[in-house]
């Protein structure tokens, strides 16, 4: 089949999890002897949404790559304070499509490309219902089917009138969680609809450095490991609130994050922040962890 993604940001260094969950999947297919083309921004930061790849097509791992310049980057405080005022206002439908466009990635030239060369494609898929590239290009796609994967959580912009147009043209619904799929079902009804609870395929490693990681990152003791996004949003800062807290009585433990700050770190002789690191590494990492930890409290699956 002729396979094609849509998805608002794509690539090996792009770790969020719906982004690296359709990478997976596209290169799983494209394994298999399918032709798969994902349709994406040049954005590698989902905050600002930055151009920062270069626009046109490429191929990464036998997945062709059609990148498309945000036309507008996103301010993120002006993006949350709007944010703010519609979740908890009366407001209307104009005012619900203005703060998709400041959602992002605005990218009109991704949803055009979509409409022209729809008949180059079998199928699309789209990755995650909360964005601009979703909203817009599932309206776009008219003649193929069109399948949805929400990876949705029970949060505000769930709630906005606009999201019933979002779950209205899908063909079919890949969830990831039991909980996810009762949640929209329920808000949208979906029961009638075709849909399966998937999640998401995991390649078990093998032997991992544990020691290696150790002595690579001067570890003595025991660690807490959290690999992901290190944000407020994904709980972070209560991770690292009650860590300080915890270790001013515990003199061995350390934590280790894995990922990219987007947030001030405290200076503590014991937080470790490595950054990106290789799939090796964050295994190796894994294995000599004494736990990992995912606090946040809106994920819909926690790759």
């Amino acid at each position: 089949m002729k396979v094609a993604f849509v998805v608002q940001r794509y690539g090996l260094e792009v770790m969020g999890g719906s982004e690296l969950h359709c990478r997976m999947v596209a290169e799983r297919l494209a394994d298999r002897g399918h032709d798969c083309t994902v349709y994406t921004t040049t954005a590698k930061d989902y905050v600002t949404w930055k151009n920062e790849y270069p626009a046109g097509e490429t191929v990464l791992n036998a997945v062709v790559l059609k990148r498309f310049d945000v036309r507008a980057p996103r301010d993120i405080r002006s993006f949350n304070a709007f944010s703010d005022w519609i979740f908890n206002n009366p407001h209307s439908a104009q005012d619900e499509l203005d703060w998709l466009e400041r959602q992002g990635p605005f990218s009109p030239g991704l949803i055009g490309a979509l409409s022209e060369e729809e008949a180059d494609h079998d199928l699309f898929v789209f990755f995650t219902y909360l964005y601009y590239n979703t909203y817009w290009g599932l309206q776009a796609v008219r003649r193929r089917p069109r399948l949805l994967v929400p990876t949705a959580h029970d949060e505000p912009a769930l709630k906005l009138e606009i999201m019933r147009e979002v779950f209205g043209p899908p063909a079919a619904f890949v969830y990831n969680t039991p909980s996810e799929r009762r949640m929209l079902e329920a808000r949208f009804s979906l029961r009638d609809r075709l849909g399966d609870t998937v999640g998401v395929g995991v390649d078990i490693p093998g032997r991992a450095d544990a020691e290696g990681f150790r002595r690579r990152h001067v570890l003595d003791g025991p660690f807490v490991l959290y690999a992901g996004r290190i944000e407020p949003g994904k709980g972070c800062a209560e991770l690292l609130d009650y860590f300080v807290r915890y270790a001013a009585r515990n003199a061995t433990l350390n934590l280790v994050l894995i990922g990219q700050p987007l947030m001030p770190l405290p200076a503590h002789p014991r937080i470790h922040c490595l950054g990106f690191v290789s799939p090796a590494e964050k295994n190796a990492a894994m294995a000599a962890a004494a736990v990992t930890v995912h606090p946040s409290r809106l994920e819909s699956l926690c790759m």
